[in-house]
């Protein structure tokens, strides 16, 4: 379900060949090995429940399953994440933000890879990872549900000290085109509508 694109929830139907695009593509990404561990917190009629649930399968990675409602806990999470060695987690960024403020969140030693979609990743909580937990990378990743759960995807560097965070570039497969209100291509840096093709 989303509520992305109406701000009412409503169904999303996705193609299979979609799905393994996006599965396929994240592994080539990111490399997930036999000895990661990916926490499955987002309900599983998110989404991004998709990839926390097959992705590691898939790979032979560990799956851990968060208790009911643990995703709204920060401090829970901590504790999850260093109990089960967690390396792989998402958040969206308002619940990274409330995450970076838990108390103990030093203690995620384990995490290597955190995955933020589903809102503007903004800079304080980059800057407070950054702080906080300098191990980890950061990737902030940007779709529409109906387009298979993410489009964009962008890295963020250590040391990044910019003023936004960009959605980054189309993953495999993917097409992206900035258009007027005719459908027409518009030039480098000037405003639009995003078109998602692939």
């Amino acid at each position: 379900y989303t509520s992305g694109s109406t701000g009412t929830p409503k169904g999303a139907q996705n193609e299979h060949s979609a799905l393994i695009n996006r599965l396929t593509w994240m592994q080539a990404a990111y490399g997930l090995g036999t000895d990661d561990v990916v926490l499955q917190k987002t309900p599983y009629s998110f989404d991004v429940s998709g990839w926390e649930f097959f992705w590691p399968l898939q790979q032979g990675a560990r799956l851990v399953l968060a208790a009911p409602g643990e995703h709204k806990d920060p401090a829970t999470l901590v504790e999850t994440i260093t109990k089960y060695r967690v390396t792989t987690i998402h958040f969206v960024p308002s619940m990274l933000s409330s995450f970076l403020e838990a108390e103990g969140v030093k203690r995620c030693t384990s995490l290597r890879r955190i995955v933020c979609s589903g809102e503007a990743l903004p800079i304080p909580s980059v800057r407070r990872l950054q702080r906080l937990l300098p191990w980890t990378e950061l990737h902030n990743l940007y779709g529409p549900t109906e387009a298979a759960i993410d489009v964009t995807s962008w890295a963020c560097p250590p040391d990044y000290d910019e003023e936004t965070v960009p959605i980054g570039r189309p993953i495999s497969n993917t097409r992206l085109y900035v258009v007027d209100g005719h459908g027409s291509l518009v030039p480098v840096g000037v405003a639009g509508e995003l078109w998602i093709g692939g």
